[in-house]
């Protein structure tokens, strides 16, 4: 079988069913629904057509666990859920024409996100066209993946916990402060979260060049488009952050964006 057209008509697949579930329900975050599930098919797919080749098996490994934490995340917010949709699309349908958010709707939401869904795992194809034996790099680049996973998970559990005492804050009547997370490891980077998911796509990639040997091979692609998703991502996220918390301002100056560093502090000027 051919793996790689086997994958394309699923990319076609979950981009057609993500805009018809989109239409029939009014809800827009289908493409975030399967964004831990594609990716384990495309995967597996390959792991398959390969013949066992362990490289493609510990690729599909990692992306299975990589699948599992992330929809265990995804459900337990409510995901999943009728009326689950992320927040930040509602945002956007209040700044945009009806029309306008459609055509948003389409061609960014179900067809360029799952391009990118696609696209991420896209190294398989590299590594599939160039079978061989596991070696000390490969060891290596699944060791960082997995440490990765493992930030991620911490940087998702703080998150949770905070949430967790924001709702239960307003259940005593309370108003919640800080009203947004800054502690662990968000006192090093405001969206720990998102520097090791985009950490682990890297990494990835990396077994391609273990495969070949080579650094550079069009699948980086994945990884390249991945980031620029959550380079605007982030920035449409803290908009909305500022607009809520007027703090939120001194925490973007002292704290970096995305990759952990040491925060800092600056003298207040009177």
């Amino acid at each position: 079988m051919d793996p790689v057209r086997i994958s394309f008509w699923i990319f076609v697949a979950t981009s057609a069913g993500t805009w018809l579930l989109s239409l029939a329900t009014r809800e827009y975050s289908w493409t975030d629904r399967i964004w831990s599930l594609t990716p384990l098919a495309y995967l597996w797919v390959f792991a398959a057509a390969s013949g066992g080749d362990p490289r493609v098996v510990l690729m599909a490994v990692l992306v299975t666990l990589w699948g599992a934490r992330l929809t265990f995340n995804f459900a337990r917010k409510g995901g999943y859920a009728p009326g689950g949709e992320d927040y930040r699309w509602g945002v956007l349908q209040s700044r945009l024409r009806p029309w306008q958010f459609q055509v948003f709707n389409l061609a960014f939401i179900s067809i360029y996100q799952n391009v990118i869904i696609w696209f991420m795992t896209l190294p398989v194809v590299t590594v599939f066209r160039n079978p061989g034996p596991l070696t000390f790099w490969d060891w290596v680049l699944a060791a960082a993946f997995l440490a990765a996973l493992a930030g991620e998970t911490l940087a998702d559990q703080q998150q949770w916990n905070f949430q967790q005492w924001k709702k239960s804050q307003r259940a005593a009547g309370r108003t919640p402060d800080p009203g947004f997370l800054q502690t662990g490891l968000f006192r090093f980077s405001r969206h720990p979260n998102f520097f090791f998911e985009q950490a682990q796509w890297w990494v990835f990639y990396g077994f391609a060049i273990a495969a070949t040997g080579s650094w550079l091979h069009w699948t980086v692609l994945g990884a390249m488009l991945l980031t620029l998703l959550f380079a605007g991502s982030t920035a449409f996220t803290e908009s909305i952050s500022r607009s809520r918390y007027p703090a939120y301002a001194s925490y973007q100056k002292r704290t970096s964006p995305v990759i952990p560093l040491p925060p800092r502090f600056r003298a207040e000027v009177q």
